[in-house]
């Protein structure tokens, strides 16, 4: 398969379970019948009633679980939503465009404003979006009588010559369809050409054209009057006039942290002479609108999971046969700009790190005599953004992913004829069938990297954890990272006598594990400057591995330890955890530091600065982005490199590995301890607050960098900060948490 560039569009599949792809027009078509049932927490002039999804294919039953109860988010609080199977219908070819010409009228009033006839709902020879949505009957009347309400089915198209069932008929009144019943215009939906406004009809009210209109001002003039000012002349002013509101909004009810509002939003209230309406559909009533206004994110988030329904299908079909649920499929290819509740950060930071940590360890074990640097190389040529793209291309992923946030203006509308959507089947494995659309999204490559480390992180968290990282491992070869389980026995190249090594392996008790081979904790001690006969290498080769076990096993152990928490929380706290600077504090507080092999004098200095700062700093913890001094590399390295030798020297146990070195760590952050790095915290406060942030460095010289620091607030005050260390990083980190300081307390922060 040829593989698109960054950011070109790509094609977006369509779930075969809501297409049709049958041309025969003249049988009986057999619909599922699925009842979404709707139930609002909040008080509403206007209340939420029952809708039917009927549709051609049965639904699964993991489908029908994961629709259960989800919620969505109204102006004015929450409407939850049930789906549940009823009945099954058989319609007649008839009886389905009555249905289409439903739906596509309502649903495109709705949408568009758009009252314009649509009379295309025969069935091509195309492939095209097929079900059906249709209002529900009152609950007390389901025993007897069909789910769906046929009487609001037939309200369009309208005609002034259907017969009245009134008992209390009312003298007929002039529309523009002619004469018509009153009863006929106290629930429907009404065009007034004169002013090209939609208008929904909930009664009728005591006044008629003579009266004094409402809001009319100190000046008192009628409705008859009002008109003719505007060049309209009534001449049925004794007709009463007809209570109308507006169109109800259409919103995208999934997104996360919608504003809520206090009271119901106004629908502006009018009161209409019946001679100026065109009644388009009729009997409908105000419920039946308002929740219909809420189908176009309901059936949205049905596609979205359809959508994750076939991709697992294709998963165990290539990969595995492992139970994937279907919701940890839809979290891992939904991205954050789609603005939902799910979204695949946390399975993207769990799967990124076992990603890297399987490679690592292939890696590490197939390559013996390749030193930590080409090591790096080979690995992100395995795992890089542009590398997992071209994975997730050839895998036939791009099209499952879900990147954008619901557009209700366009959504599909099912049945409507007005856009050709080009629909193509695409059989991407032997049960998955679905249709790639001819409507495409940008897509970058980062994107599609994100989504196979969140499929990766999904298999990991769907099961125990060894049949977690089989199934993950699975899936890495099926889409072409070759990796596997097996061991193979490490050989140190260190060969001096123990005995002289007394010393070192006392660093043994700190680490609560005795090596079977103890050469390897002498690899893991000793620094590229200690030349002696008999220790050839450094500790590189072993902290390049224990850098992505130890990374993998904090990863996991936070996704364990906060499962329910939210998008971003488990990048956070690996972010906090797994860095330089937590790992040398840790060296240092558990006299690591003490036992490195090297033969530097200026090393020695800097890691003696380095222990002076820590102990003056007299840390409770490490974490916290509190050291205000470089550190030479190798007092984090030591950390990494020991790991990595645990990890061997244990039979590549990562459970080893996680036994001995969190003792060092702890204690580990909490959300309550929880602080981001003064540079990103800075960062993040700039932009909630709309603030201008710049940094320049100053100067670098004698072994210092020179870095301010400058934010302007939109009141026109700043606050600078110039702060001198041994490296930039360092300068800029000292200065922005200097700047930091400052700001909060100006917003009374702190």
């Amino acid at each position: 398969m040829e593989h698109s560039g960054d950011n070109e569009p790509q094609p977006r599949y369509v779930p075969s379970e809501l297409v049709n792809c049958s041309s025969n027009a003249d049988c009986t078509v057999t619909y599922h019948c699925y009842l979404i049932e709707l139930k609002q927490d909040y008080e509403c002039n206007v209340s939420v009633q029952d809708i039917v999804l009927a549709m051609r294919t049965q639904l699964d039953s993991e489908i029908i679980e994961n629709t259960k109860l989800f919620e969505l988010s109204a102006e004015r609080g929450n409407i939850s939503v049930n789906l549940r199977q009823v009945e099954t219908i058989d319609l007649s070819p008839h009886e389905v465009q009555t249905c289409r010409r439903f739906q596509t009228t309502l649903l495109r009033i709705l949408l568009h404003a758009d009252v314009n006839p649509r009379d295309e709902f025969c069935f091509g020879d195309n492939p095209e979006i097929d079900y059906l949505l249709l209002p529900a009957t009152a609950a007390n009347q389901r025993l007897s009588n069909s789910v769906v309400d046929w009487n609001t089915i037939s309200c369009v198209p309208f005609s002034s010559e259907s017969t009245c069932d009134c008992k209390d008929h009312h003298a007929d009144v002039m529309t523009i369809n002619g004469l018509v019943c009153y009863c006929k215009l106290r629930n429907c939906v009404v065009t007034t050409p004169h002013n090209n406004e939609i208008y929904i009809i909930h009664g009728i009210t005591e006044l008629n054209g003579n009266s004094p209109l409402k809001n009319g001002g100190k000046k008192a003039i009628t409705y008859k009057d009002h008109f003719k000012n505007k060049h309209i002349e009534l001449r049925f002013e004794h007709q009463s006039l007809l209570a109308g509101r507006s169109v109800f909004k259409v919103g995208n009810y999934l997104q996360k942290n919608r504003q809520k509002r206090m009271r119901e939003p106004s629908m502006g209230s009018y009161e209409l002479p019946p001679e100026l309406c065109n009644i388009i559909m009729s009997p409908i009533s105000i419920r039946t609108i308002y929740s219909f206004t809420f189908v176009p994110s309901i059936m949205h988030r049905l596609a979205s999971l359809l959508i994750a329904f076939n991709l697992k299908k294709m998963l165990s079909d290539h990969c595995t046969q492992n139970d994937i649920p279907i919701i940890k499929v839809l979290q891992a290819i939904t991205t954050k700009e789609c603005q939902e509740v799910l979204d695949y950060d946390s399975l993207e930071t769990l799967g990124d790190s076992f990603l890297k940590y399987a490679t690592t360890q292939q890696l590490f074990k197939t390559k013996p005599n390749l030193p930590e640097g080409p090591l790096t190389e080979e690995r992100m040529k395995m795992i890089s953004n542009d590398q997992l793209f071209k994975l997730g291309c050839s895998s036939r992923l791009l099209g499952f992913i879900r990147k954008e946030t619901l557009d209700p203006k366009q959504w599909i509308i099912p049945g409507d004829k007005s856009e050709d959507l080009s629909l193509k089947e695409v059989c991407a494995s032997s049960r998955t069938r679905v249709y790639a659309c001819g409507r495409k999204e940008n897509m970058k490559n980062k994107v599609v990297a994100d989504v196979v480390e969140a499929l990766i992180g999904a298999f990991l968290s769907s099961s125990t954890v060894s049949r977690g990282e089989e199934d993950a491992m699975a899936f890495m070869n099926w889409i072409g990272v070759e990796v596997d389980t097996n061991i193979i026995p490490y050989q140190s190249h260190i060969s001096i006598p123990l005995e002289n090594l007394d010393k070192l392996l006392e660093s043994e008790s700190l680490l609560n594990y005795t090596f079977k081979d103890p050469y390897l904790l002498v690899e893991a001690l000793t620094h590229g400057s200690y030349k002696r006969p008999g220790v050839p290498s450094s500790y590189q080769r072993l902290e390049f591995l224990g850098d992505a076990v130890l990374d993998y096993c904090i990863t996991q152990h936070f996704y364990e330890e906060y499962p329910d928490a939210s998008s971003g929380f488990l990048t956070v706290m690996r972010t906090i955890s797994v860095n330089n600077e937590c790992y040398a504090i840790s060296a240092i507080k558990a006299k690591l530091h003490e036992h490195i092999l090297h033969n530097s004098q200026e090393l020695d200095k800097q890691i003696a600065d380095t222990v002076n700062e820590v102990e003056k700093l007299n840390l409770k913890s490490t974490f916290g982005w509190e050291l205000e001094t470089s550190f030479p590399h190798v007092v984090a390295d030591v950390m990494e490199s020991v790991a990595g030798a645990i990890y061997v020297d244990s039979g590549y146990s990562k459970e080893a590995v996680f036994r001995s070195i969190r003792p060092l760590l702890e204690p580990l952050v909490t959300p309550e301890t929880a602080r981001l790095h003064p540079i990103g915290q800075l960062h993040e406060l700039c932009q909630g607050e709309n603030y201008k942030r710049t940094k320049t460095l100053v100067s670098r010289s004698n072994g210092e960098a020179s870095v301010k620091v400058k934010v302007k607030a939109n009141n026109g005050i700043s606050h600078k900060f110039t702060a001198k260390a041994a490296n930039e990083k360092t300068a800029e980190k000292l200065a922005s948490k200097e700047v930091l300081q400052k700001l909060l307390k100006d917003l009374n922060k702190i």
